[in-house]
C-alpha cells in the first residue's frame, strides 16, 4: 500500500533550512525559520538554563512518567506569568492548565478539546497567520475560517475589516488571537483595540484563543500580557496557548502551555477532565526535562530575576536590529520607505517583498526568508546586515 503515496509537499519554513544549509555560499543568511540568533548568529542557550539544569542533575531521582497533565508547579507558574500573581481568575481557581509539547502541541489540545465539545465549531484565523495553524486544526478536523488582519498599505492592523468581519463570526465559533509579537506582521493590536476584540467576543458569545508564543519579545513581560489581560477582563470562557521555546530559548526541549479559563472553579475542574483525554490520547503525558528547567527559573526569584535581564537582551537586540535594518536599507539605496518595520514587534515582519523578489534574493545571493516576505529580524546580525540590506536594494532595482 505504501508504493502509491506520492511526496507530501515540504514544509514552507523548515524547508527552508534545508536548503539554507545545503548552500555552499560563506555569505548566505537565513532569515525564515523563527529562532532567535544572537550578534554572533548563534541560537545560545541561556545562562539560567544552564544553571537551572545543573540543579537538576544533581538533585533528580527519577525518570518516572509525569502526570497526564504535567508538573503542578509549572501549571501554576505558568497561570502567573500569563495573569499576574493575583489575578482573580487564579484565586477563585477558574483556570486549569496542562503542560504540552512546545506552543504546537498546546494549539493541538485546544483543536481536539474544541472538536471534542463543539464538533460543528469552526476556528477562525488572521488573514495572515503562521502557516501551521491551519494544518493543526485541519488535523483535528475542524472547520477553518479567516478574517482581515493586515493592510499592506499602511503596514499596519486592517482593523476596521477586523471588527467588522467579528460581527459575522457565528456565536461558539473560535477566534484565534496572536497575543502578542503577531506572526509572521509584527503588528499589533493597540490596548484600545484589544479592548473592542474582546468585548465584541463577550457580546457575540465567540470563544477567544490566545497563541501566546512570544511573551517578552515585544516590549516586556508584564506589557506583552496586556492582550490576554484584557480579554480576561470581558470574557468568563477562553483559551491561552502558550510556548516557551523563544523566551527561555528551549526550543528543541518542546515546552508549552494550555490554559483554559472556565466562569468558575467547576466547570473549570469538568474541562480539565476533558483536556487530559485530549493529552492521553495524543501523546499521554508530557517530556519532564524543559517543564522542569521553566519551574525551576520561575520559582526562584533570584534565578528569574537573572533570566528577566537575559530576556530583556534578547528583546532590545531584536528592537536594535530593526532599527538597524531600517537604517542600512536607506543607506543602500533601496529607494523605498522602510521604516515601518523599526515599530513593530517580536521576531518578525512583513517586507513588503514581492515572491519573484524573494526567489531572486535566494537565487542571486543565498538570503533566504519566507516566500510571503516574512522575515526573522532576530535572524540579522551586525556582521550581516550590509550585506543583506545590499541583496535587498539590488532585487528591489
Amino acid at each position: 500500500m505504501f508504493e502509491t503515496i506520492n511526496p507530501a509537499p515540504e514544509d514552507s519554513i523548515l524547508g527552508l533550512t534545508a536548503a539554507f544549509q545545503q548552500d555552499p555560499n560563506p555569505n548566505k543568511v537565513n532569515l525564515g525559520v523563527g529562532v532567535y540568533k544572537d550578534s554572533g548568529g548563534q541560537t545560545p542557550v541561556l545562562a539560567t538554563v544552564k544553571e537551572a539544569e545543573q540543579r537538576l542533575l544533581s538533585s533528580e531521582e527519577t525518570k518516572s512518567y509525569l502526570p497526564i497533565d504535567g508538573l503542578a508547579a509549572y501549571a501554576s507558574l505558568s497561570q502567573q506569568i500569563v495573569f499576574g500573581c493575583d489575578h482573580p481568575i487564579l484565586t477563585d481557581r477558574r483556570a486549569t492548565t496542562v503542560q504540552t509539547p512546545g506552543g504546537t502541541g498546546a494549539l493541538r489540545v485546544a483543536a481536539d478539546f474544541v472538536r471534542r465539545i463543539s464538533p460543528q465549531a469552526s476556528v477562525w484565523l488572521s488573514d495572515p497567520t503562521w502557516p501551521n495553524h491551519p494544518n493543526v486544526f485541519g488535523a483535528a478536523a475542524l472547520q477553518v475560517q479567516s478574517y482581515p488582519y493586515f493592510e499592506p498599505a499602511s503596514n499596519g492592523v486592517a482593523f476596521d475589516s477586523m471588527v467588522a468581519a467579528l460581527e459575522n463570526i457565528p456565536s461558539g465559533d473560535v477566534l484565534l488571537l496572536h497575543g502578542c509579537c503577531h506572526n509572521p506582521t509584527g503588528a499589533d493590536l493597540s490596548s484600545q483595540q484589544w479592548q473592542t476584540i474582546a468585548a465584541a467576543c463577550a457580546r457575540r458569545g465567540i470563544l477567544p484563543l490566545l497563541d501566546f508564543a512570544y511573551q517578552g519579545f515585544g516590549d516586556g513581560l508584564e506589557e506583552d500580557a496586556a492582550g490576554v489581560r484584557i480579554v480576561a477582563d470581558h470574557c468568563q470562557e477562553f483559551l491561552v496557548a502558550t510556548s516557551y521555546s523563544k523566551n527561555f530559548g528551549l526550543y528543541n526541549e518542546r515546552v508549552g502551555a494550555l490554559t483554559l479559563v472556565a466562569a468558575n472553579s467547576e466547570a473549570a475542574e469538568a474541562a480539565n477532565s476533558h483536556l487530559k483525554i485530549c493529552v492521553r490520547t495524543n501523546y499521554s503525558n508530557p517530556p519532564a526535562h524543559g517543564g522542569r528547567i521553566v519551574a525551576e527559573i520561575l520559582g526562584d526569584p533570584g534565578l528569574r530575576q537573572r533570566w528577566e535581564t537575559e530576556l530583556a537582551d534578547m528583546r532590545n537586540r531584536i528592537n536594535d536590529m530593526r532599527h538597524l535594518f531600517v537604517e542600512t536599507l536607506d543607506e543602500q539605496g533601496a529607494g523605498r520607505d522602510f521604516s515601518f518595520i523599526a515599530g513593530q514587534r517580536g521576531m518578525f515582519s512583513y517586507s513588503g517583498l514581492t515572491p519573484e523578489q524573494v526567489q531572486a534574493l535566494r537565487e542571486r545571493h543565498s538570503v533566504y526568508i519566507v516566500g510571503s516576505g516574512r522575515i526573522n529580524v532576530a535572524g540579522m546580525t551586525g556582521d550581516n546586515m550590509d550585506y543583506l540590506c545590499e541583496a535587498i536594494a539590488d532585487v528591489l532595482k
